[in-house]
């Protein structure tokens, strides 16, 4: 057995990981086992990153997020709900998606939001193209007759 010098506030922290652990387990654990858990469970980042997330999470308080790790919890959530429903994100510069919702609102259109419009469009062009395709194979059934 060694000995490991930690401060007050690491003591602190792997105490409450410690208290996380027996209430996930239901049986009682150690230090090593808090750590051994802490090794296997963590990842690394680069700490440009680190420092990006922090400050935009800092920056964008309006958001909710109060720490690092709750702000990556949910990039990590939101990334997975969109890998396994399939969806695509479409990047729309900022400027450019704010002008497209003051035209729709200065126009007086029909759409609630920009969303609502680019959604809408995607519904209508699928709706023509499965038009197409039924014609499409009319086309093709008469013509092989």
């Amino acid at each position: 057995m060694k000995t490991l010098r930690i401060s007050d506030d690491a003591h602190q922290k792997l105490t409450a990981m410690l208290g996380e652990i027996t209430a996930q387990t239901m049986k009682m654990q150690t230090y090593t086992d808090a750590i051994e858990n802490l090794l296997s469970t963590s990842i690394s980042l680069p700490p440009e990153l680190l420092n990006e997330t922090q400050t935009f999470i800092e920056a964008n308080r309006n958001l909710g997020y109060t720490s690092r790790e709750e702000f990556i919890r949910d990039a990590i959530r939101k990334e997975l709900r969109a890998t396994k429903n399939e969806y695509t994100c479409i990047e729309i510069p900022k400027d450019e998606y704010e002008k497209m919702q003051q035209a729709l609102q200065d126009l007086d259109t029909e759409f609630l939001s920009a969303d609502d419009f680019v959604n809408e469009q995607v519904r209508n062009l699928l709706s023509k193209h499965q038009e197409y395709v039924k014609q499409k194979e009319v086309y093709e059934r008469k013509k092989s007759r």
